[in-house]
């Protein structure tokens, strides 16, 4: 058998980022073969990433690129936000970040090469035997003007470009790019408190709109008006509805009395130019994801019944 040295220890260590116990086994597991031990610690990283994937990640970061009139956004999961602290998952959030500015969609950047030809999804296994938790890159968005900015903003960041929500917004404008960058943050500072369901009004779900409708409408029913005052009662608060939840007609947070819709007018007037916002887009860590509810009171009642 080859003698494993320290020396060759450190080599597959630097090559591979594992364990110092776990370079040498795969060592003498490889008869010496560095390359070979490569192929195995890699094998059992993936066995590893195996065994971790059932966990559910709802923890992580949202992070934001850009360059020139594009911007990305992109939302890779943890289990733990201990681990979204981590160092080395903030550097390849940053990294999938950046890749998302060539790439089409979730899916695309999902295969797209990012490191020592491996893709994202598979420099993410590989972090999991690394890092010791269940990890995933679930989505991506991206927005690009013509001419005018892409403003990104991310609320109470961790690290640079990066923390738990993220917004892009997309300005049109042939005006100074510095103010319009301005405009953007601030507008997107607006949707991250505010998190409207569309730009405008015919952008919203209609089933969202039905719904809401129909619960409107039995609550006036509710209280025992005729039907003719029921509808009128019903248009007047599906029309607050609207100015509530549309991102257009919200009333700015910074000033209390403007709607997004006139502070970008007031904007345009002040630059000398057009200005058309085309699109907007809020990300949340974790939004939709149903995290599983740890009762320890009961794991231990069952542990000690069980002893």
């Amino acid at each position: 058998m080859a003698a494993i040295t320290a020396k060759l220890v450190k080599d597959l260590r630097d090559m591979t980022s594992a364990g110092m116990m776990d370079c040498k086994k795969a060592l003498t597991e490889c008869d010496g073969d560095i390359d070979a031990a490569v192929d195995w610690l890699r094998t059992k990283g993936i066995a590893k990433a195996d065994k971790k994937a059932g966990r559910i990640a709802a923890e992580g970061l949202v992070a934001v690129a850009s360059e020139g009139t594009t911007g990305a956004l992109v939302e890779v999961n943890s289990e733990t936000d201990f681990v979204a602290r981590n160092e080395g998952f903030q550097e390849a959030v940053a990294k999938i970040a950046n890749k998302a500015l060539s790439a089409s969609d979730t899916a695309d950047l999902a295969g797209a090469e990012i490191e020592d030809g491996k893709s994202v999804t598979e420099y993410l296994v590989s972090l999991v035997a690394k890092i010791g938790e269940n990890m995933s890159f679930r989505r991506m968005a991206k927005l690009s003007v013509k001419d005018g900015v892409v403003a990104g903003y991310i609320h109470n960041s961790v690290a640079p470009g990066m923390g738990k929500i993220g917004v892009l917004v997309a300005l049109e404008s042939t005006g100074d790019k510095d103010k319009l960058a301005a405009l953007g943050k601030n507008i997107a500072m607006h949707v991250a408190a505010t998190s409207p369901l569309a730009l405008n009004i015919e952008d919203l779900d209609a089933d969202v709109v039905a719904k809401e409708r129909k619960a409107l409408s039995d609550e006036a029913l509710e209280s025992g008006k005729p039907a003719a005052i029921v509808d009128k009662m019903v248009d007047g608060r599906m029309v607050k509805f609207f100015k509530e939840s549309v991102l257009m007609t919200q009333i700015f947070v910074m000033d209390g009395e403007r709607s997004i819709e006139q502070v970008i007018a007031d904007e345009a007037k002040a630059i000398g130019a057009d200005i058309t916002m085309t699109g907007y887009v809020r990300m949340g860590v974790g939004d939709g994801i149903e995290k599983k509810e740890e009762d320890f009171a009961a794991e231990v009642a069952a542990a000690v019944a069980g002893s």
